[in-house]
């Protein structure tokens, strides 16, 4: 069996950040709203990044990692942008925040 811990963009310019072990039925849950909390407040969402785990131990502790991090380093690792992120990693004077606006209001490329 498969974990996931995934990443979503919504409405807003916010970030959710999960786990689960069906990551098509759980993202297609947040999409219709069908789960209530942040994702249904924040509709439309889309999945922006996604990896695989051997076990859910793996997966909840690469969620509660990313939800750590700044917004720069969640656009990073979006982009897959290993060198910004190790940057970033070194670079800790300002506070985490798991979800914020992005500065324009316009989803990441």
């Amino acid at each position: 069996m498969s974990f996931w811990a995934y990443m979503l963009h919504c409405n807003a310019g916010r970030f959710y950040v999960g786990h689960t072990d069906d990551l098509e039925r759980r993202i297609a849950q947040h999409e219709r709203g069908a789960l209530p909390g942040f994702t249904r407040n924040y509709l439309p969402v889309e999945l922006v990044r996604s990896q695989e785990f051997t076990t859910r131990a793996e997966a909840k502790e690469a969620e509660r990692q990313i939800k750590g991090w700044r917004r720069d380093k969640k656009l990073a690792l979006i982009r897959n942008d290993w060198d910004a992120i190790s940057r970033l990693a070194k670079s800790k004077s300002s506070p985490s925040t798991s979800s914020g606006q992005t500065e324009t209001g316009s989803r990441p490329q």
